[in-house]
């Protein structure tokens, strides 16, 4: 019975692992059509966002199996419990990695954002943030949770650069307004996929230690 218990562990993991490379793929298309402009990669991420979804589903129905089908011990169950709520911060993810797409589309002939800026430097650290939070639960690795948490602070800084550079954009060129705001929304969504990576993490910590230090569970 616990050799088969280990395999749908086994099977969760590997699940979780494929459903954290989607939604790397995600945020880095997004960062690229945010750059480009590109609409063929901006219908690929509508593919990707449904897989997302499935994988949801997907992992959903293992946990539930594994709650309702075996008699998991306090660690497994923090496991389980963990990766039920961390699958809704990923598809959380994939969802506003196409809001970000969604911007583009509709503001593509104002948008003028370029390489090497804070909002380029945004979507790096969110990308890094939600591998890493990923790979704290397969390595069920706490040092790598907690230095997930600790970044959420750079990319909050990174976003209040792109504000103070909106405001100077819009200053300078009242003309611009329409972009400015654009480019604000965009990084607000970077910022909610961080947010995201490190509610990920703290369930990382959770399934590890048994305290949630996120609020109320």
């Amino acid at each position: 019975m616990r050799n088969r218990f280990d395999r749908q562990l086994m099977r969760l993991n590997q699940e979780m692992i494929d459903m954290g490379a989607l939604c790397e793929e995600m945020i880095t298309a997004a960062a690229k059509v945010t750059a480009s402009r590109d609409k063929e990669l901006m219908e690929d991420m509508k593919v990707m966002e449904e897989e997302i979804n499935h994988k949801e589903r997907d992992i959903e129905r293992i946990c539930m199996k594994l709650l309702l089908q075996q008699q998991p011990v306090a660690t497994d169950l923090r496991v389980i419990s963990a990766a039920l709520k961390m699958v809704s911060d990923m598809e959380r993810i994939g969802d506003q990695a196409e809001d970000i797409a969604g911007i583009v589309r509709k503001e593509a002939e104002i948008l003028n954002v370029r390489e090497n800026t804070h909002l380029d430097k945004m979507a790096k650290a969110a990308i890094d943030m939600v591998s890493r939070s990923v790979k704290s639960f397969i390595k069920q690795d706490i040092e790598i949770a907690r230095e997930v948490m600790e970044k959420d602070d750079v990319v909050d800084d990174l976003f209040r650069q792109v504000k103070k550079e909106a405001i100077s954009l819009i200053h300078d060129d009242p003309e611009k307004g329409e972009e400015g705001v654009a480019i604000v929304m965009i990084a607000k969504y970077f910022e909610r996929i961080g947010d995201h990576a490190g509610n990920i993490a703290e369930w990382v910590e959770f399934s590890i230690t048994g305290e949630y230090k996120g609020g109320s569970l």
